[in-house]
């Protein structure tokens, strides 16, 4: 009897080849591709294997901790040391070498708009476009919405 395809990435090498393409940002479509199967096949390979579910899990895992980093710092603004080096060539020798011309520190500003995406995902109540209010008049509750225009 033939090996099902899906055993060779219960292996501990196929399950690290997962978790890594996920790690890479790769979408479950892409990581089908790279399996050779279809992604219908792959959503049922991760409802019916649980190691194949959480190998997928932990790489995604990392790269949103990575963009949650990116985007936070991004919103709070940042300084960087950049460095430029140009070729010299020695007179005497004629050897060339690399040598830094210039140190300087730069800042990046506080990016607005990925402080709003940052509170309107993480404070929805207090950040979305739309919110709700309860009105009494009267006795009867009515429900108001108010939008952003």
């Amino acid at each position: 009897m033939a090996k099902g395809k899906y055993e060779e990435w219960l292996t501990a090498d196929g399950l690290l080849k997962l978790e890594a393409w996920a790690r890479d940002g790769l979408t479950d479509e892409q990581i089908a591709t790279n399996m050779g199967i279809v992604p219908s096949t792959l959503y049922e390979w991760k409802k019916k294997y649980a190691e194949i579910s959480e190998a997928l899990k932990r790489g995604k895992e990392v790269v949103d901790i990575e963009v949650e980093n990116a985007l936070l710092k991004r919103a709070k603004g940042y300084s960087y040391i950049e460095t430029t080096r140009e070729l010299v060539t020695d007179r005497e020798t004629g050897e060339s070498r690399l040598e830094v011309t210039k140190v300087v520190t730069k800042e990046v500003q506080p990016d607005t708009t990925a402080q709003i995406f940052w509170l309107k995902n993480r404070k929805p109540k207090e950040w979305r476009d739309k919110q709700e209010t309860d009105v009494n008049l009267s006795g009867s509750l009515i429900k108001v919405e108010l939008t952003e225009e």
